[in-house]
């Protein structure tokens, strides 16, 4: 049955990677010969199979938490589905749901082939660069850290001037930061289902081996400074959470959370670990809820609290939400994929389907609770 279920896991990573690429952009003249019209003649087709997609994946997920628990699948069986996991969803098209591995791409070269500086000189100022056609957001200066134009400078190096090259690299920095977070987690958590819980969870997963995006190198920073922390190397821990929020700022909601464990440690006060979690958990869920101030709630940003909330597995509220999180937001690229806009009745959908989960989660937790009470009182 393990050996069935596996398999049957893997085609589906190969189903996923093959579907990726019916979001080619017409405009992708460096994928031409791969380009189809299917999501747009087919939108509601391709929405029902992103859909099917996406709970197929959850049941997954699930099923691996449930063998994990009964112990029908060992660490070693869960670290070579995340390590094949990441193997396959490498070959998947970046762009499926999201163009953000673009700008990344379009930024480096603005640095390190026009020499130019990215927060001053716009990508659309190089009017005859071919990435223009396909790039979204080439109007903006970069909206990055230093940390993070400093890692590109790698992967866009080693594409040696072919542009499918340097986005399979930018690929395979994801992959790279997405193993370590993975590592980091096993290192700091007590319990290796905390490993299982973040680095297969769909959301993760997607955002990070199929859209590549940079939160999880963010992550990973901020992950490696706790590290040090309970390797009593403070100083360094500092100079990685430093370098973690010169990627995207987010992590600067952390500085609370360090400066206490620098207290605790100067006052030889011992530290309750998992308080620090939960509290890191907190602290990242408010630049969550609050991105729609900035721009809007996007999918990956739910990788900021996730990456500390599965530290704390046995707080089953915080979990719970984590997860609740995770599968919804995977659901608000449906309206724009079933509508071809980001206007009319999209927002609305988009929002609903982000919250209705989430609020049937916590009304369930919370009745369940109660009718705990009124037990417990009998």
């Amino acid at each position: 049955m393990k050996k069935l279920i596996l398999g049957l896991y893997f085609v589906f990573l190969l189903l996923l990677t093959f579907f990726s690429y019916f979001f080619i952009d017409p405009n992708l003249s460096y994928f031409k010969s791969l380009y189809s019209e299917f999501i747009f003649l087919h939108r509601a087709i391709t929405s029902v199979i992103y859909v099917l997609l996406v709970i197929f994946y959850f049941c997954f997920y699930l099923l691996f938490l449930k063998m994990y628990k009964e112990k029908k699948l060992t660490k070693k069986n869960v670290k070579w589905i995340i390590c094949l996991t990441a193997f396959i969803l490498f070959f998947s098209y970046p762009a499926m749901l999201s163009f953000d591995i673009f700008n990344y791409v379009l930024t480096s070269k603005v640095t390190f082939l026009y020499h130019e500086n990215p927060y001053i000189i716009m990508p659309i100022e190089f009017i005859k660069d071919p990435l223009l056609s396909f790039t979204h957001g080439a109007n903006k200066v970069a909206l990055y850290g230093p940390s993070w134009i400093a890692l590109t400078v790698v992967p866009y190096f080693l594409g040696f001037g072919n542009f499918v090259s340097t986005l399979f690299n930018f690929k395979l920095l994801s992959l790279f930061f997405y193993l370590a977070v993975s590592w980091i987690i096993n290192k700091i958590s007590k319990d290796f289902i905390s490993v299982l819980l973040f680095s297969l969870n769909p959301l993760v997963v997607i955002e990070t081996l199929v859209g590549g995006h940079n939160d999880i190198a963010m992550m990973f920073f901020a992950l490696f400074g706790l590290l040090l922390f309970l390797k009593k190397k403070v100083f360094l821990a500092f100079v990685l959470l430093v370098i973690s929020i010169f990627i995207k700022y987010s992590t600067l909601f952390l500085l609370p959370v360090f400066a206490y464990i620098t207290f605790l440690k100067y006052k030889k006060i011992e530290t309750n670990w998992n308080i620090v979690y939960l509290s890191c958990t907190i602290l990242m869920f408010i630049p969550f809820i609050l991105s729609p101030l900035r721009e809007e709630i996007y999918p990956w940003y739910a990788i900021w609290f996730l990456s500390f909330a599965v530290l704390v597995p046995k707080n089953k509220f915080v979990l719970y939400i984590s997860l609740a999180f995770s599968f919804s937001l995977l659901f608000r690229y449906v309206p724009f994929m079933l509508f071809g806009t980001y206007f009319g009745v999209t927002p609305l959908i988009k929002t609903t389907v982000t919250f209705s989960p989430v609020v049937l989660t916590g009304a369930y937790l919370l009745i369940k609770e109660k009718l705990w009470l009124k037990k417990f009182s009998r």
